[in-house]
């Protein structure tokens, strides 16, 4: 027997949880259940103390902390239930019934199990840890994830240095780039081993060319020198091939190394629920309803995959939660003419988010997200449905840092499928005039 029932649990509680909470109570969904392993709501957010949130969302610049406290506001004026620091440990999914365990834990109740008719996973993502980069030396003491450091800097008050390599240009690099100069201390480059930035261009902008610190596009570290303490670090250009060139070493005297190589959603429950999975970005594969390969539980944020803007995030979210409480409250009745529409990407386009659509529940116009895989500039972004050109956008700039976008129209869809039940939809980057 179930500890807790709850109609729709969320795991998580930063951006994507609220949002996806505060939509499903809109659309008239009473037994919600928020679970966040955190001592407080908000998620990352509350370690983002710089602006730039809010624009699309509130119309406003705001700050992290602001950006979460109006979506905790909401949450709170809703009476929506949350449990804090309460991890969850497993999912679990009876095939039969279609019920979901949602088994966690905290330390007023230990283990617990609730019971729930629908999942929506906002668990989000966390850092590449050095490990996975494979650097040489030793391990001092001195190297810190970006966003370990953040935390650091901006929630305990710690300065973790006072001179800074950072390795990677991913956005929260890029941040605490300008966030340790305004602390005093010296940045004295960002290197990045790709030869395009993987952050906002607006962030090169503000937090590197504004406080001229370097940005050493094609270079990685190849040592790190100190045993106790980090005393140096060796850089090093690399070729076509991702190899260090010999003879390009520049040493840098400094006391710290900040990583910033990228973020993984934090797909383990959902591995562990069998959901089926995009190797590409590393979360699920879902639908137009953002609903993952087992009914009943939806997918979105940077669990899903990995967003440049929190309003992006915010929004995806209210879908996940829209269509969540929908199918909840008996509102998708299954039509016996489902039209399924694949989602193909190719010549650089690396994924979308949804991998498919049904054409009988897809609303009149549908974003789909998605990646290119390198740097494309004065291009076209084309569309075509079973073979036929349906759209065609000018591109100057396309990179992988920023996410991209294109807005399907279900009327033109329609007019271009050929006979049958099953389709195929294709997103491609194509030189103009080609």
């Amino acid at each position: 027997m179930p500890d807790k029932k709850a109609d729709l649990v969320i795991i998580g509680g930063g951006p994507a949880g609220l949002a996806a909470a505060e939509s499903a109570r809109k659309e008239g969904l009473e037994d919600i259940l928020i679970i966040e392993r955190d001592v407080r709501l908000g998620g990352i957010l509350n370690q983002c103390i710089h602006n730039g949130f809010g624009l699309h969302t509130f119309k406003e610049e705001l700050t992290g902390p602001e950006y979460a406290a109006r979506y905790i506001k909401r949450i709170m004026d809703e009476k929506i239930p949350f449990m804090l620091d309460t991890m969850v440990v497993n999912i679990s999914c009876d095939r039969q019934s279609g019920l979901k365990t949602v088994t966690a834990m905290n330390g007023q109740e230990g283990l617990f199990n609730i019971e729930a008719k629908a999942v929506i996973l906002a668990m989000g993502c966390r850092e590449r840890p050095r490990g996975a980069l494979n650097i040489p030396g030793y391990r001092p003491s001195g190297i810190y994830s970006a966003g370990t450091a953040q935390y650091y800097v901006n929630m305990e008050g710690r300065m973790i240095g006072k001179k800074v390599v950072i390795l990677g240009s991913g956005d929260i690099g890029l941040i605490m780039a300008r966030r340790m100069t305004y602390e005093g201390a010296k940045v004295l480059c960002v290197a990045e081993l790709q030869p395009y930035s993987g952050g906002l261009k607006r962030n090169i902008v503000q937090c590197l060319d504004d406080f001229d610190i370097p940005l050493l596009l094609s270079h990685t570290v190849v040592d790190i020198k100190g045993k106790r303490r980090v005393e140096g670090v060796t850089i090093a250009e690399v070729g076509a091939d991702k190899k260090p060139i010999p003879g390009t070493e520049q040493f840098y005297e400094c006391d710290t190394l900040l990583l910033s190589c990228g973020l993984i959603p934090e797909n383990e429950l959902s591995t562990g629920l069998g959901v089926k999975m995009n190797p590409v970005t590393n979360g699920a594969f879902v639908n137009e309803s953002l609903e993952t390969s087992i009914p009943g539980v939806y997918a979105c944020g940077n669990v899903l995959h990995v967003h440049d803007l929190v309003d992006y995030v915010s929004g995806e979210a209210a879908v996940a939660g829209k269509n969540a409480a929908e199918y909840l409250l008996g509102k998708q009745e299954k039509s016996g003419d489902d039209i399924t529409v694949s989602i193909r990407t190719e010549n650089g386009v690396r994924y979308s988010v949804p991998s498919t659509v049904n054409l009988a529940k897809m609303p009149a116009t549908l974003t789909v997200r998605f990646r290119v895989g390198a740097e494309y500039r004065n291009t076209d972004l084309v569309t075509y449905v079973d073979g036929k050109k349906m759209t065609s956008q000018k591109k100057a700039v396309m990179a992988p840092g920023e996410m991209q976008q294109v807005i399907l129209v279900k009327e033109k869809i329609s007019e271009l499928m050929g006979e049958g039940s099953e389709h195929e939809l294709t997103i491609r980057i194509e030189e103009k005039g080609a």
